[in-house]
């Protein structure tokens, strides 16, 4: 069956999931069985990103203006003059709005009164109600706060939104995402995921929950619903909540071999796989940026770690020293280099073959949203010295691991608390999880290449994250990496979107 499925989107910021149910296909034409009908997000920069993209998707192939503005040729056309059409389509699909707002609730109604309509019972429901409040992080650093009361912090209960539209809409199949720490987390001394879980097999008529990971878990075991990202092709572990929900009517009649299942790869995607074709950037000072401050920098920061190699704590120690040699040596290459690029290298050959597929886009000649950003020196050799112990040692170091000479004046670096405070993300594995805190500084998130002494950029967090490299995003720089941060990535939700696809054969 070939007829389209309509999909209500909720929470849905850049469009990580929106991006990877779009481009599913079927296995035996080119056609798209998935549409978008409406998407919310209250973010205006991550709307903004999600407007482009549901414009862009109006179109078969992308309009030449769209390669030449994030090329570089010109400014971004005014698309509502352009293209007034398709424009209003993606005014109409995208909308910038908070859930559980009056108004936002009256939008949703008649959006899915009209979902109703056309789509004889072939819906679905996607979405990620915020994360904050259940994550490790978030509830550290809640419970640091005196005035914080679980129970009063309304984003414990935004699932019940999302319950809210499942009730309204009653979708054939609906997917949740969420943080792993909603596992664990607890309101006032309760478990808020079976709570979760009962209110989502409670919702509409009644759903059955499937995990969609086939690894062997107990079907009573909450951790059926985690899915390790790394295991299906992206280039990052990031661990995940997902959901997927079925109707009970549909389910019912669903044969054992069209349950809902993703299959694993067989190799990992590693960090050099993704972003190793990138062009190579030189790192921003904070202050007084320029070629020659940066080379200043770079070598008072290798003469520096090498006046201290005594308090050097890994066993290759001589490895180490070379490195950081290495380093000094290079620094009028370093110096030299650009912040900003729009070189676009063929994408790197080891990657297989969905994935490069997935990132390529032949019109594409140049790429968007990879510049450095500016950092202090006294964080530059902290990223020296992390890259370097990195490449010597098979590890980023943890704070006990960092010479008392270039240790941040944290009151909390000798806690525990953040012993990973300086993490590199080593080239020959996948990265640690992209999270929006990469915003706020790039100490997680350090480049493999001790040579470009760096943070990541914005295009190189995508890559891990897996969004195509036409991919565009909007807003300032912080803005764009709390996008990319708070996204599922795109590949995963086209293998969820090709696993689910057959569950639609038996309405």
């Amino acid at each position: 069956m070939n007829e389209t499925i309509r999909i209500v989107d909720l929470f849905s910021g850049p469009g990580g999931l929106s991006e990877g149910f779009s481009a599913c296909k079927h296995e035996a034409s080119t056609d798209h069985p998935y549409k978008i009908s409406i998407s919310v997000e209250k973010d205006k920069a991550a709307h903004r990103t999600l407007r482009l993209r549901a414009f862009l998707r109006q179109f078969e192939t992308f309009p030449a203006e769209y390669y030449a503005w994030i090329e570089g040729s010109r400014n971004e056309p005014v698309w509502s003059e352009l293209y007034s059409e398709q424009w209003r389509a993606a005014e109409a699909e995208a909308v910038c709005a908070e859930l559980g707002e009056q108004a936002t609730t009256a939008t949703l109604s008649t959006a899915i009164s009209n979902v109703k309509e056309v789509s004889a019972g072939r819906t679905l429901l996607i979405g990620g109600p915020p994360c904050q409040a259940y994550s490790l992080v978030g509830r550290a650093r809640n419970s640091g706060t005196k005035s914080y009361i679980a129970s009063e912090d309304h984003r414990h209960f935004l699932y019940r939104e999302y319950c809210r539209v499942l009730n309204e809409l009653s979708p054939a199949v609906f997917v949740m995402e969420n943080v792993k720490g909603i596992l664990s987390s607890t309101v006032e001394g309760r478990a808020i995921f079976g709570q979760v879980v009962a209110d989502l097999e409670q919702a509409g008529p009644g759903y059955r929950l499937f995990g969609l990971a086939d690894d062997g878990v107990d079907p009573e075991n909450p951790r059926r619903f985690l899915i390790k990202a790394e295991d299906f092709g992206v280039p990052q572990a990031r661990h995940r909540v997902i959901i997927c929900g079925i109707r009970k009517d549909v389910a019912n009649r669903l044969p054992t071999h069209k349950r809902p299942r993703l299959r694993k790869h067989n190799r990992g995607v590693t960090v050099e796989d993704a972003i190793g074709s990138l062009s190579p950037l030189r790192p921003g000072l904070s202050r007084a940026d320029s070629p020659e401050a940066l080379r200043e920098a770079v070598e008072n920061a290798a003469a520096l770690l090498n006046s201290i190699a005594a308090s050097y704590v890994g066993k290759n120690s001589g490895a180490y020293l070379s490195l950081v040699a290495d380093v000094a040596a290079q620094v009028e290459k370093l110096a030299i280099l650009p912040r900003q690029s729009r070189a676009r290298s063929a994408l790197d050959a080891s990657l297989p073959t969905a994935l490069k597929k997935f990132f390529d886009d032949e019109r594409l000649h140049s790429i968007s949203n990879h510049d450095s950003r500016g950092h202090m020196p006294s964080d530059l050799v902290r990223y020296m010295y992390a890259a370097c112990f990195a490449a010597a040692e098979g590890v980023s170091p943890k704070a006990s691991q960092f010479p008392d000479e270039i240790a941040p004046a944290h009151a909390n670096w000798q806690s525990g608390k953040f012993a990973d405070r300086f993490r590199v993300q080593r080239s020959d594995f996948p990265s640690t999880t992209i999270t929006s805190h990469i915003a706020k500084d790039g100490h997680y998130f350090i480049h493999p290449d001790a040579n470009q002494c760096r943070s990541l950029t914005v295009r190189e967090a995508a890559r891990l994250q897996t969004f195509p490299d036409n991919y565009r995003f909007m807003g300032n720089r912080t803005e764009q990496y709390t996008q990319v941060g708070n996204a599922v990535p795109p590949y995963l939700a086209l293998q969820i979107a090709e696993a689910i696809l057959p569950v639609f054969d038996n309405l």
